[in-house]
This record gives structure tokens, C-alpha cells and sequence, in this order.
């Protein structure tokens, strides 16, 4: 897969993992588990870049008596899943055209 479109989606799986709310590393990569494999270190990075397009903020609380970082999703991030829904249209439409005739349903 190209890594440019591979990236956009763990980017927008991600931000699917706590569009509804706050969540932290290991709960996102436990809740992305059955749709996509990914490591801890590939979270982080997406995390930072993320953070870093104003798509989250990241508070941190304690927990069991350690810091956890917690991860919530910004307006900015809301509009990224939306963007996505639209674009999703269109790859479908070139895979379907791409596939046409190959009885690939």
C-alpha cells in the first residue's frame, strides 16, 4: 500500500478511536485491534503529528497512582473525519472502476 495513503488512514483511524471520547495509547491500540495492527511506537508518532495539526490535545491525569496521557479530539479533527467520509467516496468510486470486470465485488 503507499505509505502517504496508508498514513492518512491510521491518521483518520485514530482520531475514529476517540471521536466520541478521550482515550489513551493503550486503549486506542487495544480498540483499533480488530480493524488494523499497530505498534506502540507507530501510535506515538501519529499522536505527535496529530497534536501537532491541531487535531487533539493531550491532558494528563493519574491513574493507579501513575500519569497517563489522555488524548481528545478538536474541532480541527472533528472536521478531518468528515473530509475523510467524503474523500472515502471517491476511492470507492476508482476501486469499483479499477475492479470492473474482475468479479471483485
Amino acid at each position: 500500500m503507499d505509505i502517504q495513503l496508508k498514513r492518512g488512514l491510521l491518521d483518520v483511524c485514530v482520531l475514529a478511536a476517540i471521536k466520541n471520547e478521550d482515550s489513551y495509547g493503550y486503549k486506542i491500540i487495544k480498540d483499533l485491534k480488530p480493524y488494523v495492527e499497530l505498534s506502540e511506537s507507530t501510535l506515538y508518532t501519529i499522536l505527535k503529528r496529530l497534536e501537532a495539526a491541531s487535531m487533539l490535545t493531550v491532558r494528563t491525569a493519574e491513574h493507579d497512582g501513575r500519569l497517563r496521557k489522555y488524548y481528545h479530539i478538536t474541532e480541527t479533527g472533528h472536521r478531518r473525519l468528515e473530509e475523510f467520509k467524503s474523500e472515502w467516496k471517491e476511492i470507492i468510486s476508482i476501486y469499483q472502476f479499477v475492479t470492473k470486470g474482475d468479479g471483485v465485488c
